[in-house]
């Protein structure tokens, strides 16, 4: 008789870890802090509540990481909870910004190409973390994509001249479908049958197949 032939394991999501940590508050916290930015971004202020609100929700998003490595908590919720407070707080605000009733304000097709990349990432993320079975780390271009939205934004906020958010607004644009392909390009690598990719303990891709 043959032996049997293995069957290899199932994907599935990783162990999520515990949830109830203070890095996870402070992942937490900002996204309770998106709700009264996005409303006095939209009203034009009063600015100084509104610019504390904002330094404070980069302050949650500055140490969340930090505190979790400190106190030997990472876990993988607080990956999950610290892309959903960014991906939220960047809808929250370039829809205010399209929608508000001073200027200047941002253009329609960049607030749906925003939200619409950020849409696929996260739809894309979780397809490829189930094959996976563990969170990826951000690439580059995605980075910096999200250092040139938050400087749109705050371009916008603080009244830029017309010539000045143009260029922003473009230059944002054209890093983010640059991104959106090399996430694309990732996403079909790990996707496709027969591929052996894993993630090392960094979380980066690694494709033994190279």
């Amino acid at each position: 008789m043959l032996p049997p032939v293995p069957i290899p394991p199932r994907p599935s999501f990783p162990e999520m870890g515990r949830f109830w940590t203070v890095a996870n508050a402070l992942s937490l916290a900002r996204v309770l802090l998106v709700a009264p930015i996005t409303y006095l971004v939209y009203r034009g202020g009063p600015v100084g509540p509104m610019f504390g609100l904002i330094g404070l929700a980069v302050a949650t998003d500055f140490f969340d990481g930090k505190v979790a490595r400190w106190s030997d908590t990472v876990s993988e919720w607080g990956k999950v909870l610290d892309a959903t407070a960014d991906k939220l707080a960047a809808a929250g605000v370039t829809v205010a910004l399209l929608a508000r009733p001073v200027e200047p304000n941002l253009p329609l097709w960049f607030v749906a190409l925003a939200v619409v990349r950020d849409a696929l990432l996260a739809a894309g993320g979780l397809l490829q973390t189930r094959r996976l079975g563990r969170f990826t780390t951000s690439l580059w271009s995605g980075k910096i994509a999200v250092t040139l939205l938050a400087a749109t934004v705050v371009a916008a906020l603080l009244g830029a001249a017309d010539h000045l958010m143009q260029a922003c607004i473009w230059a944002t644009a054209a890093v983010m479908l640059v991104s959106v392909a090399d996430y694309g390009v990732r996403f079909y690598r790990i996707m496709r049958p027969g591929s052996r990719a894993r993630v090392d303990a960094h979380g980066h891709v690694v494709f033994p197949e190279d």
